[in-house]
């Protein structure tokens, strides 16, 4: 029992993981649109509709009425071999012609030569050839000779009598079922028509769904999508209702969050004002210089803080050089006696925030500048994606400690000289830029031997 238990249950794995391996290759040729499955939906049902009503029903009844119709045919050739058989003088002759010919509608002759030609090779929809050798085999039983392609409106019959060889001609449509194409056409109509109106349909239903998505994808950019309005069936307007209510949401948090800071910030540095009037009163003494260094520090950091609520309140999107702003920041570099070298691939004009984007851009480059010689700077703007990767050669960043360096206020004081204009609040004031325009910043080892950032934001 322990033995067929596991062999049914291989037998069921390898069942399950072909499974899976047929539904992997399905959905990678598959569509992947909204659009473009929804018209499979309803494009595939029909066609399969169709294609057992041509090949079940269709057959079915084309091949029963061409039967019926070959047998009618072979019955009126049959009769006349009987005619010719019992009447075979010259004006009998020529009545049973004439009567095939007015009653029948067949043209018949009759050849002295008793052979018939070589068979013809049959087509390859060869319904006809068939059923009417099957009728003649049945009802005559004589040798014969058919030629179903020759003329496309008629076909040749000729059978061997004892010394002579009747020669038939009969009408296609009189042992054929030519007329079912009609219904093949107004199948195909109608369906292309159906298709026609499903595909307006769809498109309609679909564009609410491509208006929402646009909608978020440019709130996750950090863009305004004030003509947004939601349209369509129910669960589209429900489901755009709800994105509106979301990102009003989020708006009141960014404007509480910067209102906030903005006035914490103005009111520490009032005090900070104050602190720094009476330590100037207090005069020249040694004991007040760390007091001094630190109310320095927190000026600094509130400074940090108000310009950052600055720029990112209010500011609308619009476009920005690289160009321009790498070479700004070379030839602060180049002051220091710091290299810096960059380069561009794609578009050099980018659509993002630009005050906000060149603080990120400024403070990675601030960052780098600290505590490495030389920084190299590549761009690549694609139709999709903006990405920007830093390289310098500086002590680099251990990497259990590259998601604690966004932290605001975080120092790797352990790892390296603190400068003393430093904040703390640089790489994560950069990350929250990057998010803000619906992007990251990642870290990684440079091949110059430091730091590697990487920012990618949508183009």
């Amino acid at each position: 029992m322990a033995l067929f238990e596991t062999i049914r249950r291989d037998q069921e794995r390898s069942g399950g993981s072909g499974y899976r391996a047929f539904s992997r290759w399905l959905r990678h040729r598959l569509p992947t649109g909204l659009y473009a499955r929804s018209l499979l939906i309803i494009i595939l049902p029909m066609l399969i509709l169709q294609t057992v009503l041509a090949f079940v029903f269709m057959e079915r009844h084309w091949q029963m009425v061409t039967d019926r119709l070959s047998a009618a045919v072979t019955r009126d050739i049959a009769s006349i071999i009987e005619f010719i058989e019992l009447y075979p003088g010259e004006q009998d002759l020529q009545n049973i012609v004439r009567i095939a010919r007015e009653k029948m509608n067949l043209t018949i002759s009759l050849e002295p030569d008793g052979e018939l030609p070589a068979p013809r090779p049959k087509p390859f929809f060869s319904i006809l050839d068939q059923i009417l050798s099957d009728q003649i085999e049945h009802q005559i039983n004589r040798p014969f000779w058919i030629d179903t392609v020759g003329d496309s409106r008629l076909v040749e019959i000729r059978i061997k009598l004892e010394e002579r060889t009747l020669r038939i001609f009969a009408r296609r449509n009189q042992a054929y079922a030519s007329n079912t194409h009609i219904f093949l056409v107004w199948m195909v109509g109608t369906s292309l028509v159906l298709i026609v109106i499903s595909i307006l349909f769809l498109r309609g239903q679909i564009r609410p769904i491509l208006a929402l998505a646009r909608a978020a994808e440019s709130f996750g950019k950090g863009q305004k999508a004030e003509n947004f309005v939601p349209r369509g069936a129910d669960e589209v307007r429900r489901a755009g209702l709800a994105f509106i209510l979301m990102r009003e949401r989020i708006e009141r948090q960014m404007e509480q969050r910067t209102a906030m800071l903005t006035g914490v910030s103005h009111d520490l540095r009032t005090i900070l004002t104050r602190f720094k009037l009476q330590l100037a009163l207090a005069g020249d003494n040694p004991e007040l210089e760390s007091m001094n260094k630190d109310v320095e520090d927190m000026q600094s950091m509130l400074e940090g803080y108000m310009a950052f609520a600055r720029g990112e309140a209010e500011e609308d999107v619009g476009s920005l050089q690289l160009s321009v702003l790498f070479e700004k920041l070379r030839n602060d570099l180049a002051r220091e006696g710091k290299a810096l070298s960059y380069t561009i691939e794609g578009e050099d004009d980018v659509t993002v925030r630009p005050n906000a984007f060149a603080r990120l851009v400024g403070n990675l480059v601030s960052n780098a500048s600290r505590y490495a010689n030389r920084l190299e700077i590549d761009a690549k703007h694609s139709a999709k994606w903006l990405t920007i990767t830093f390289d310098d050669d500086g002590p680099g960043i251990a990497p259990e400690m590259r998601e604690e360096v966004f932290k605001p206020f975080f120092r790797l004081d352990s790892a390296r000289n603190l400068d003393s204009s430093g904040t703390g609040l640089g790489l994560a004031i950069a990350l929250d830029i990057a998010r803000s325009h619906g992007g990251n910043i990642t870290l990684g080892d440079s091949p110059l031997g430091g730091l590697r950032a990487t920012v990618r934001v949508p183009a």
